[in-house]
């Protein structure tokens, strides 16, 4: 039960509408309390990676023949549904305050409802014997969470707004009878199973796509010298604000108004995606030009036609409005290998880690070393 929030990326040119992306770049080896931070951008609080990640544990016995449960899956929901119950305290047994509660189901249309839906815990769990809302970081309905509940931290209650109730109940709603998640469709019946909307399906499988690639992190143990570089340099930059018009080959930048989105980069110091790019490729000593569109004339071209498979680690990737139109290019990043890019999204976030699909319109690449 939780508004779906479809975002437009924009780098270097045109928007491109219902493209998703994740916030962060997180690294694998975390213990449970330590901060899931990277270049200064936290996006979730440590204490709920935490409950994430004891729910994955934990689900077995619930769900024994269920497959394919991650920390990531839980987080994609948690992000879409509370981004993490971020602005709310979160004490070490993880009790969330105050307490998260959706918009009261009354068919008023505030918050984008339409549905009436009646009462079923009295107020217990929503604090209102008027209606039902949905409530937690998981933003589950009472009637739901009755049936679902589970006392993750066994302190005789089953509570959904404590972070590792919910996040337990959470992963045994989705794992059901016996899914598979590792299984995309399965995932993707999962997701809808939790709330019947195909836009809040793509949005939450999109983050799950970016917690699940900026986990892994890059292995650059076999990229020669310059490639590591040009790599190197970009993934130092992870944290540095999106900024429209931000970067040289010098480094981070104030941008200028305006993109398509009408985001304004005025005022904030930081890189657009070919801004990063000139600048990562400068690092050893490959001048490119400013813009994604003619940044796709360097080196040698990779023909989308070939799959994201021919890519090499350091390689430019491209999307673009119009596959096979260079001119159409949008966004550019640099290939990590494993399927990951890193790059600078669009306004409001920062460099990071993205999957090579998190985008649409893959035009292809270019290698320039």
């Amino acid at each position: 039960m939780a508004a779906v929030l479809m975002f437009a990326a924009v780098c270097c040119a045109a928007p491109v509408s219902n493209a998703i992306s994740a916030y962060v770049a997180l690294r694998t080896g975390l213990s449970d309390d330590s901060q899931v931070a990277d270049g200064g951008a936290a996006d979730i609080p440590a204490r709920m990676l935490t409950a994430y990640k004891r729910a994955v544990q934990r689900v077995g016995p619930y769900s024994p023949r269920c497959r394919g449960m991650r920390w990531p899956v839980l987080a994609g929901i948690a992000k879409v549904e509370s981004n993490h119950a971020i602005g709310h305290g979160i004490a070490g047994n993880g009790d969330i305050r105050p307490k998260i509660y959706g918009v009261l189901l009354n068919g008023s249309g505030a918050g984008g409802n339409t549905s009436v839906v009646a009462d079923s815990d009295g107020g217990k769990w929503d604090g209102t014997a008027g209606g039902e809302r949905a409530v937690g970081p998981f933003q589950f309905l009472p009637s739901t969470w009755e049936s679902t509940g589970k006392d993750a931290n066994r302190d005789g209650t089953a509570d959904p707004h404590n972070a590792d109730d919910a996040a337990l109940g959470a992963a045994v709603y989705l794992c059901g009878a016996s899914r598979d998640l590792a299984k995309r469709s399965q995932l993707r019946a999962a997701v809808l199973q939790y709330n019947h909307s195909s836009a809040y399906v793509v949005n939450v499988l999109g983050w799950i796509d970016q917690y699940t690639a900026a986990a892994k992190g890059p292995d650059l143990a076999d990229v020669p010298g310059r490639v590591r570089t040009v790599i190197e340099a970009a993934l130092s930059q992870r944290g540095v604000p999106y900024a429209w018009g931000g970067g040289t080959a010098q480094g981070a930048s104030y941008g200028f108004c305006c993109s398509p989105s009408g985001k304004s980069g005025a005022g904030i110091k930081g890189f657009d995606c070919s801004g990063l790019t000139q600048y990562a490729y400068a690092r050893a000593g490959v001048a490119l030009p400013r813009t994604a569109a003619a940044q796709a004339g360097a080196g040698r071209r990779i023909p989308a036609s070939r799959g994201t498979g021919a890519l090499a680690p350091g390689d430019l990737v491209f999307y673009a409005d119009a596959p096979g139109r260079d001119t159409s290019i949008y966004h550019v990043g640099i290939y990590l290998g494993g399927g990951q890019m890193v790059d600078a999204a669009r306004p409001g976030t920062v460099v990071r880690l993205d999957a090579v699909d998190a985008m649409p319109g893959y035009a292809g690449g270019a290698r320039l070393l």
